[in-house]
């Protein structure tokens, strides 16, 4: 039994429904890694394969449900300029908004999702770690990346791109130039491959929202550089007055059946975010006293 999904919709979501909740637009931000049928033998969260009919039937849902695809850009840009009251998507009548993101560059993106959002008229953002992406099909976690001509026609044909790193480092744990050598090489990169402004930056691996110098210092390097907006694995959907260099996102995969996702994007899952701060929370404190192991 998946005891997040089973509190999701039988006790958060419906305990959202009579307490109070707080006022403006929130829209959640969709991350899916591999579009492919692969098996994977690890906790449900810990996942990043979604079906290729799981996600077929994602994007009929939000079909269905006049859910309106957007980039970040403008859900940046609605966030700051909404004046409307309602909270979570299933709310806003005809105002329903999400933003799809995929991350690493995977090539089943090309074979696997492109052929469905087209299908829908929907686009999506996607993450590239820069130094992956070759003619030569690179393996990323075992998976084969996109090649520079899949990512330039994917790019003529809608689909927006934005920098995951050069060479997808856990960055809290590398020296800081090399942390802005990724974040701004990435970014010329990508420019100079598409020839159009890169305005999204992506975290790969967990975000280190306990380490708030770290936090500041990635923020500030990102508005230097030119970025105008970045996302993050922290757990939620995005509201007004967030840093929006380093929003939230819901983490999708094939387990996310019908009724749970339709509850993600309702705000079902936002409490998992509690859990996540908690746990590295503990765990920095540990490590900082030296108990925290390896």
């Amino acid at each position: 039994m998946r005891i997040d999904r089973v509190l999701s919709l039988y006790f958060i979501h419906p305990l959202r429904k009579i307490i109070a909740r707080p006022n403006g637009i929130r829209i959640p931000i969709l991350m899916y890694h591999s579009i492919c049928d692969e098996r994977e033998f690890v906790h449900p969260y810990f996942r990043i394969n979604t079906s290729s009919e799981r996600f077929a039937e994602h994007m009929r849902f939000l079909k269905e449900n006049d859910f309106n695809v957007i980039s970040l850009t403008d859900a940046v840009k609605i966030l700051e300029t909404s004046s409307m009251t309602p909270v979570y998507p299933t709310d806003c009548g005809s105002g329903k908004y999400v933003v799809l993101t995929f991350d690493d560059g995977f090539a089943d993106f090309r074979t696997g999702a492109f052929p469905i959002l087209a299908e829908h008229g929907f686009s999506a953002t996607v993450f590239l770690p820069t130094g992956f992406i070759s003619e030569d099909r690179s393996i990323l976690n075992g998976k084969k990346c996109l090649r520079w001509s899949d990512v330039c026609e994917l790019a003529d044909s809608g689909v927006r791109f934005g920098s995951h790193t050069v060479t997808h480092p856990k960055l809290s744990g590398i020296p800081w130039d090399q942390v802005e050598m990724e974040l701004r090489e990435s970014k010329c990169m990508l420019e100079e491959r598409l020839g159009t402004e890169v305005e999204s930056f992506s975290y790969p691996y967990a975000f280190p929202e306990e380490d708030y110098a770290f936090q500041a210092r990635l923020q500030a390097s990102l508005r230097e550089l030119g970025y105008a907006n970045g996302v993050t694995t922290r757990v939620g959907t995005a509201a007004r007055g967030d840093d929006y260099y380093l929003l939230k996102r819901i983490p999708i995969n094939s387990g996310d059946d019908a009724p749970f996702f339709r509850k993600k994007l309702d705000g079902g899952y936002d409490w998992i975010h509690g859990l996540q701060y908690g746990f590295k929370f503990l765990k920095g404190a540990l490590n900082a006293n030296g108990t925290g192991g390896q």
